[in-house]
């Protein structure tokens, strides 16, 4: 893969804000881990896809999972195929107000787009940060996708701003985990 290897990623996983959407009692990986494992049977439907489009695009499809459970819940918080107040499309969550929707919200088209959004940030990032380590890189453009490139200002605050202000943490976690245990 060409974007670091998703397993030396550094994250805190989930922070409290996320953590209580599932009524959890605890934060951190562990919380990134059971809403990951809550969201396996449903991330399995799309597992082709995940799979095909991952390698089509040279980036693990478990990061693709990640960002897919995070944003939503592996299609369990659409309604049909839209979120964020009917302002994003689909597994991966585009928003409309910056992107032309393109295919079925639970269509490999909808997963190459939003995978291309997210691999153009990670060229942003690389480029803003050349002097970061590729797993580095990996993690600014995933908080990238949650909040643009220009909000990814240091390592150690690269979440601060984002949803739950641990995005990209969360995300990781979550792909960590996918990768680990459910086969992507």
């Amino acid at each position: 893969m060409d974007y670091g290897d998703l397993m030396k990623v550094e994250t805190t996983g989930a922070g409290q804000k996320t953590s209580k959407q599932d009524q959890l009692s605890v934060t951190g990986v562990a919380a990134s881990d059971a809403m990951a494992r809550t969201d396996l049977s449903r991330m399995n439907n799309y597992k082709a896809i995940i799979t095909e489009v991952g390698q089509e695009k040279k980036i693990d499809p478990a990061i693709i999972a990640g960002i897919i459970s995070r944003e939503s819940r592996a299609g369990n918080a659409l309604e049909n195929g839209w979120g964020d107040d009917h302002k994003a499309w689909g597994l991966m969550q585009v928003d409309k107000r910056y992107h032309t929707i393109q295919g079925a919200w639970n269509s490999a088209e909808h997963l190459r787009q939003g995978t291309e959004i997210l691999i153009g940030y990670i060229k942003e990032i690389k480029n803003k940060f050349p002097n970061w380590t590729a797993e580095q890189q990996l993690k600014g453009g995933i908080a990238s996708y949650n909040f643009g490139t220009k909000n990814v200002q240091t390592l150690g605050g690269m979440d601060k701003g984002t949803t739950g202000d641990d995005y990209s943490s969360d995300v990781v976690a979550r792909a960590q985990w996918y990768k680990t245990n459910g086969g992507f």
